[in-house]
């Protein structure tokens, strides 16, 4: 595939609310109890950023694994804002092609060229009601200041 829009079209593709473009590909049958009620032991999805796309800044109540699987590096940021550790990865090359964002932590990415495409399986399963966008955090504007100010315009 030479193209994002036929990744798009075989995969079957839908547009995602953080940006991007998704399909849930698994949803375990086993599961599991968390403190927000019964989930889905795990859940994947294949998820494609197109350049000039942006996953926003975000936070899952799961651990989520990122996998590299084709197209262009994908830059992966984590923002952990209870001691404001920010980590950069950039999955696709050589010396990285998974990324690990714990639960609770801050969490975007970006396309480095023409597309990224890759997979993001969730433990315990993903919910919408497990997502929320950093930018409806109270407070969060006082993160994106100093080192992080680079990265507000994923907000």
């Amino acid at each position: 595939m030479d193209s994002a829009a036929q990744w798009i079209e075989r995969l079957g593709l839908q547009p995602h609310p953080e940006g991007g473009w998704y399909r849930e590909v698994h949803r375990a049958a086993a599961r599991v109890e968390t403190e927000r009620g019964g989930r889905s032991a795990l859940t994947a999805i294949y998820y494609l950023l197109e350049q000039g796309q942006l996953s926003r800044w975000h936070v899952v109540e799961s651990d989520e694994v990122w996998h590299f699987y084709g197209g262009a590096p994908l830059e992966l940021l984590a923002y952990e804002p209870r001691t404001r550790a920010f980590r950069r990865t950039v999955l696709g090359t050589d010396a990285e092609s998974i990324g690990v964002i714990e639960a609770g932590v801050w969490q975007a990415a970006r396309s480095l060229r023409t597309y990224s495409l890759v997979g993001c399986t969730v433990g315990p399963g993903f919910e919408f009601a497990d997502f929320r966008f950093v930018a409806a955090i109270d407070g969060h504007a006082a993160h994106f200041e100093g080192e992080l100010a680079h990265y507000a315009g994923l907000l």
